[in-house]
């Protein structure tokens, strides 16, 4: 090749070169190259199943008494901790071998924590929490625990101490009338406490008991407290869970009160006033330390106008202010301890003393009473 070809083949090279050059210089610019893929988000958390809390009640719900006030307990403890629980319940258990049943059934369907409601389901209870020790139970009333399971109870006398001082202000005949549900120390310390009441108003006061040996059962209730008001008696009151006492009262041209809930409605001219309960600040409180894994059994707990969980409310309008003024005197002496019940000197309807004088019984020694007070005719069942 000559020198003359050559210059000539690096001059075309060079002219491609520039034309190449001027081709991206006046063409589209050079695309970004493409972002990373972001990494995937971390998967959120799985959503802790909620705790599923069952109920077994000795009595149909209604909208009054016993167990009406543990489902409104119920629905304390849904309203505090929304989609974080789930509750049920079964109504109408009977204290029987129906009971341990149901329990057992209440456990088996992955229910977390049982509570129990009457003191007729101690020993099923017992005998369900030692075969089931993934499950907390709650006893109410009783006295029995284990590592799985522990008692709950409210102080029912101190509501039936008010409705006692009401009742002796307010009885014309001197006589008070008491439809008592089973004779065990619970129910034998509210007649005591209710007489006691009362006869802090007039010494003089005397306190009838029929008993029907069941919680709720409205035609028994109803002949018990028509029995009480044809022998004498003008004020009644009740340990039981309907409100068959009250509306007797009512037609009968007596009064009465309501227990364990507002009964005002059923009798609003009978109605003195209703010794209530409110287990919500327990429940809640419960059902929030199994939440927080703080929940322990084999321990009690007794609340009452202290707590929050015992009150006299829907107090007559013709119960007279100081009456009225002493009732409120009672609430705030039992919430600062100022003021006790159960201070001696108290003796039984036989003369026998059963506090001394200046001391003020123990709740061993309440949690155990089998005979009346001074004042309450007749003796305990079963108690010889």
């Amino acid at each position: 090749m000559t020198d003359l070809q050559k210059r000539s083949l690096l001059k075309l090279a060079a002219l491609s070169a520039v034309a190449a050059a001027a081709l991206v210089g006046c063409g589209k610019k050079e695309e970004a190259a493409p972002a990373p893929a972001a990494a995937p988000a971390a998967a959120a958390p799985a959503k802790p199943e909620p705790l599923k809390v069952a109920f077994a009640y000795v009595g149909p719900v209604g909208d009054g008494g016993w167990t009406f006030a543990h489902d409104n307990g119920r629905k304390a403890v849904e309203a505090a901790y929304g989609d974080k629980v789930v509750t049920t319940f079964v109504e109408k258990v009977p204290e029987s071998a129906d009971a341990e049943r149901v329990l057992r059934d209440l456990a088996g369907q992955g229910n977390k924590l049982v509570f129990g409601t009457t003191f007729g389901y101690m020993e099923p209870m017992l005998k369900v929490a030692n075969d089931t020790k993934e499950v907390k139970f709650e006893h109410a009333t009783g006295y029995k625990t284990a590592g799985n399971l522990r008692t709950y109870d409210s102080r029912t006398y101190e509501g039936a101490y008010m409705a006692g001082v009401v009742a002796g202000k307010m009885s014309k005949s001197g006589t008070l009338g008491v439809v008592g549900s089973v004779p065990i120390p619970e129910v034998v310390r509210n007649i005591n406490s209710f007489t006691l009441g009362a006869q802090s108003v007039n010494p003089k006061i005397k306190t009838k008991v029929v008993w029907v040996n069941e919680w709720f059962n409205p035609p028994k209730e109803t002949e018990a407290a028509t029995a009480l008001i044809n022998g004498g008696a003008d004020v009644l009151f009740q340990n039981t869970d309907s409100s068959a006492v009250l509306q007797t009262a009512e037609k009968m041209g007596k009064r009465a009160f309501g227990w364990d809930s507002d009964m005002t409605a059923y009798g609003p001219k009978a109605h003195l006033a209703s010794a209530v309960i409110n287990w919500g600040p327990y429940y809640v409180k419960s059902v929030g330390e199994v939440l927080e894994g703080k929940w322990n059994g084999g321990t009690g707990s007794w609340w009452g106008v202290k707590e929050g969980a015992i009150d006299l409310v829907s107090i007559a309008a013709d119960v007279p202010d100081e009456t009225k003024k002493r009732i409120d005197e009672v609430k705030a002496g039992l919430k600062d301890g100022s003021f006790a019940i159960w201070k001696g000197p108290i003796m039984d309807n036989t003369g026998k003393e059963l506090v001394a004088k200046d001391t003020v019984a123990d709740d061993k020694f309440l949690g155990g009473l089998k005979t009346y007070v001074k004042g309450v005719e007749g003796k305990v069942p079963g108690n010889n």
